[in-house]
């Protein structure tokens, strides 16, 4: 399937390789062509909004440009929400009495390490099931590849995890039902709640696991540690059944680039270029230029972004 007709797209990388302004030229070139696109930050050291020029730190999603909106996720804020929520959900299930050692351990469990990463998840999953049917694609421009590889297999984690306390409870309440005679199970909104969060869970699961409609792009560069990071998040996702099919290879010395000091960089990309066609060999491959200056304006940017797209354009009519 043409890799400019997926409804979801994942871009990750190592820190600093240029994924921020990779998955910005993505989601411009898909606003090009006639698609209203959601770009979406997950990155908590957010550049979207210096590549636009705009603040987009509000929370909320905010125009760019035609066809093309954006959303700056911050983490910490989304945690914070995740559990108000959560408390909120206990409130009406809860003993009065109880309530305040609740709170007390939820508190404790959002200072515990991963709890951020849940609640983008839980924020991740809203996006996706709520905004996909208002937009043609959206685009996740993600933390660094650590951070991403924790998200992508958190649907899977979770609903290991969702199973083992929806069977507990079902026996709690079975059991329940035994001792007060009539053996009736009563209604648990609890149970409800958390059956209600595993069949979230499994959907987006579903559509992150389709390769027709969801593709992950990891950026790199030419260099030895991008190539080892790549390769162990290309096979650690796909022991957890998430096959990345397409890179791009950033900042790769133009030809034209001269003097000395280039030829000698350009001999030692050579060899890492090499190792690359050799380590993502079954991969589809984007190649995209070291500029002579920054990504410093809108025009770089669609400079970029229509480089993105000849280079796709020529990898499909070689597949063809």
């Amino acid at each position: 399937m043409d890799l400019l007709e997926k409804k979801i797209y994942f871009i990750g990388g190592k820190g600093g390789v240029g994924k921020s302004t990779t998955s910005a030229a993505m989601a411009l070139l898909l606003g090009k062509k006639r698609k209203k696109v959601l770009l979406v930050s997950t990155d908590p050291a957010h550049n979207t909004g210096d590549l636009f020029h705009k603040n987009f730190s509000g929370g909320k999603i905010e125009r760019a440009t035609n066809n093309l909106d954006v959303l700056e996720i911050d983490s910490e804020q989304e945690s914070r929400n995740y559990i108000n929520g959560v408390k909120g959900n206990l409130k009406g299930l809860v003993k009065a009495t109880m309530l305040d050692e609740v709170n007390r351990q939820i508190d404790m469990a959002a200072a515990s390490p991963g709890a951020e990463e849940a609640a983008l998840f839980d924020k991740i999953t809203s996006l996706i099931l709520e905004e996909i049917a208002n937009y043609d694609a959206i685009v996740f421009d993600t933390a660094p590849t650590g951070h991403t590889i924790r998200l992508l297999t958190l649907p899977e984690l979770m609903g290991v995890w969702m199973d083992g306390l929806l069977e507990r409870r079902k026996k709690v309440n079975e059991n329940y039902a035994q001792w007060m005679n009539d053996g009736e199970i009563t209604e648990d909104p609890l149970y409800d709640k958390l059956n209600e969060r595993k069949t979230r869970f499994k959907r987006v699961r579903e559509l992150l696991l389709d390769e027709s409609r969801t593709e992950y792009i990891f950026v790199l560069n030419a260099e030895r540690l991008p190539i080892l990071e790549t390769a162990k998040a290309i096979d650690t996702l796909h022991q957890h059944g998430i096959h990345v099919n397409s890179i791009v290879v950033n900042k790769v010395i133009p030809e034209e680039a001269d003097g000395k000091f280039m030829e000698q960089r350009r001999t030692n990309e050579k060899v890492y270029l090499d190792e690359i066609n050799e380590k993502f060999e079954h991969e589809r491959k984007i190649f995209l230029p070291l500029l002579e200056h920054d990504i410093s304006s809108l025009a770089n940017l669609e400079h970029i972004s229509g480089l993105l797209g000849a280079q796709i354009e020529t990898l499909a009519i070689h597949h063809q």
